[in-house]
């Protein structure tokens, strides 16, 4: 699609809106310096999508909550209006690990072992074992996400407290991956769906958690990661797997954790994932000798409607 005026739709009222409102100035500031007349839409309700009539596309920046889980989506269709990334039923799919898991299941060799909560402290224990991560299972940001290595009933109770009370939405318990963290973006280039170059985040200590994300100098990002090739390329072939079986369109970002054996997880896929300067699909893009300006142009270059 070659639009002209462009809204770039960001904030909404998730527990995200900071990073979005962030993605949003960083989108418009590329798509101008790319030729377009891009301007900044802080929608706070799903309602206030009508702002959005008369513009040619819109590039969706939202993170979390109506703005990623496909009902801003739909509500687009429903206009007419071309827009980035995924569709409303593909959207839907990856903002909910769990029906994500269900999807990958059978398609990718290895997707971590979790479980719907709440379940009896016996249950996760002779599912899980005693390293667990419980999480909200529509969550972003790793808002509301418990680490615990050494799992007793107190702490479940605990976590699943916290993960209840970050997000509407179904609690989920997965079996803690010891090792590295990982992260491959996908995008559709010029009608090939390929994967970018697979990131290492290395957070200078404890775990990768909203602080560590979000704190400038808090954690190392290491592009292209240190792996052997054929490690490499079969995270990058589970990435584009999950993009295509759920249904992705544009671009997408897949999470991994990788053991000690050289084992790679998948953990999520982000259908809107993060698009400031710094974040990890603009590196992984930069590293390919792709600028922000062009990588957010052939996102607006692939915007349509009628997605699945």
């Amino acid at each position: 699609m070659t639009a002209k005026r462009v809204a770039v739709l960001c904030g909404g009222d998730s527990r995200e809106r900071e990073v979005s409102l962030r993605s949003g100035r960083a989108v418009c500031d590329a798509l101008n310096e790319a030729g377009f007349t891009a301007e900044y839409l802080d929608l706070h309700t799903l309602d206030e999508t009508e702002r959005v009539r008369g513009y040619d596309g819109a590039f969706i920046a939202m993170h979390g909550g109506w703005g990623e889980d496909g009902r801003l989506q739909a509500r687009l269709e429903e206009m007419r209006i071309p827009y980035t990334g995924s569709g409303p039923k593909a959207s839907a799919l990856a903002m909910d690990k769990i029906l994500t898991h269900e999807t990958l299941r059978g398609r990718i060799s290895k997707i971590v072992d979790y479980l719907r909560l709440p379940q009896s402290y016996e249950e996760v224990i002779v599912r899980l074992g005693r390293d667990v991560v419980v999480k909200p299972s529509c969550g972003g940001s790793t808002v509301g996400v418990s680490v615990i290595l050494g799992l007793t009933p107190e702490k479940l109770e605990e976590a699943y407290k916290l993960a209840k009370a970050s997000y509407d939405s179904d609690v989920m318990a997965e079996r803690y991956i010891p090792g590295r963290e990982l992260t491959c973006a996908v995008w559709e280039n010029r009608g090939r769906t390929e994967a970018l170059p697979v990131i290492e985040i290395a957070p200078h200590s404890g775990y990768y958690d909203y602080a560590n994300k979000y704190t400038s100098g808090a954690t190392e990002y290491i592009v292209p990661a240190h792996l052997t090739e054929e490690t490499a390329s079969r995270v990058q072939a589970m990435a584009v797997t999950a993009h295509e079986a759920l249904g992705c369109s544009g671009y997408s970002r897949a999470d991994f954790r990788l053991s000690p054996e050289g084992e790679a997880y998948i953990l999520e896929v982000n259908t809107a994932p993060g698009m400031t300067a710094t974040s990890l699909v603009p590196k992984a893009a930069r590293s390919v000798g792709v600028s922000m300006s062009e990588f957010v142009k052939a996102i607006m270059d692939m915007a349509s409607i009628g997605k699945s």
